[in-house]
């Protein structure tokens, strides 16, 4: 028989009523199990005891003047991941932890295409509280989240929300994209920029990077670099000091109202129009087409002539988002893929290219 959860109203001596969640099988009038279920804020505290011994606060200065933000201890090497943001262009970079320690970091490496960043800190391993990188391929939109970090200057401070959406696409430092970011509403405000953001295991799921708002203060829209991504440039950082990224050599937006129309597809039709191949480079030499809008006398649009994106080695393509998360996880320089391509609307080619670099 399926068991049911239901709350039952017991006295207490003093005369007072308490509620208890009571788990088994209805039929019976008795109770047969009961289960006191932990306060969500007696998790949180948990959860924050242990992770904020992982968190630094981070300070720089630079020509123009200062700045800070956050960042985690992530090995017993004194290695630290941040933001790209936080210490760009820093002249002088200093840790604090949470016992008070104090001491200067060199940057490893920088990496502003994600907007991450790698400095190190030469304090003893037993001293360091490296906190473990969760897989942010199996987040769930809803899930509970927490952030940590230094806002307006105001050291460890916890703040608790749920994944708002997954797979966002938001601008880096440079004109590339970065994909597969996390959207929260977890309160995020200058100086949480670089640390982490955590799930209900203790683990870090990204890194908290931006908000959306007008007056530089939470909306209740932040963005964290997932922290598949954010391994994978940690892991590049410290080894060579840079990321190497694939590069196709193409921009382009989601299949439209306008293309599916215009070519005639399946309304559910999904993929990426290419709007530009850049001379010379990997899409353009393996014979991808940009966009042409045919148009009549009157200069009214009356065809698309487009190469569509809908699969990268048979893993299907969505959209743009997809394409970038792909080819930054799953890629490397000089690789030869396989791309899956509707042409006019017509006709569907496996198109080999080799993949340059960026």
């Amino acid at each position: 028989m399926k068991a049911l959860a239901r709350s039952v109203i017991l006295p207490t001596a003093a005369g007072m009523l308490i509620a208890l969640f009571v788990f088994g099988a209805l039929p019976l009038p008795g109770i047969q199990a009961i289960g006191i279920v932990t306060h969500p804020n007696d998790i949180f505290a948990e959860i924050y005891q242990n992770a904020r011994q992982s968190v630094v606060a981070i300070s720089v200065a630079t020509e123009e003047g200062g700045g800070g933000g956050s960042g985690f201890v992530i090995d017993g090497d004194g290695h630290i991941v941040t933001n790209a943001h936080v210490v760009d262009e820093a002249e002088e970079i200093v840790v604090e932890f949470l016992e008070g320690a104090i001491v200067r970091a060199e940057l490893v490496g920088s990496d502003p295409s994600s907007d991450l960043a790698v400095i190190k800190v030469d304090v003893p391993a037993e001293q360091l509280a490296p906190i473990r990188l969760a897989d942010s391929d199996n987040l769930t939109v809803g899930q509970t989240v927490l952030a940590i970090g230094s806002p307006f200057r105001q050291g460890w401070t916890l703040t608790s929300g749920i994944i708002s959406a997954v797979d966002r696409t938001i601008q880096g430092l440079t004109e590339f994209s970065i994909g597969g970011v996390i959207q929260t509403d977890a309160s995020i405000n200058p100086g949480n920029s670089g640390g982490p953001l955590i799930n209900l295991d203790g683990e870090v799921i990204g890194v908290n990077s931006q908000i959306i708002s007008g007056a530089r203060s939470s909306s209740g829209v932040g963005f964290a670099i997932p922290a598949n991504l954010t391994r994978r440039v940690a892991d590049a950082l410290i080894e060579d000091g840079e990321m190497t990224y694939s590069y196709l050599g193409i921009s382009g937006f989601d299949v439209n109202l306008s293309a599916i129309e215009s070519l005639d597809l399946p309304n559910d039709f999904r993929g990426v129009v290419l709007r530009e191949v850049v001379d010379d480079g990997p899409a353009a030499d393996s014979g991808l087409r940009e966009i042409t809008r045919m148009l009549d006398l009157d200069d009214e649009l009356v065809g698309l002539r487009a190469d569509i994106i809908t699969a990268v080695d048979e893993t299907p393509i969505g959209g743009m988002n997809d394409l970038i998360t792909y080819l930054a996880r799953h890629t490397r320089p000089d690789e030869e893929l396989i791309l899956r391509v509707l042409r006019d609307g017509e006709m569907e080619l496996e198109i080999p290219i080799t993949l340059g670099s960026r």
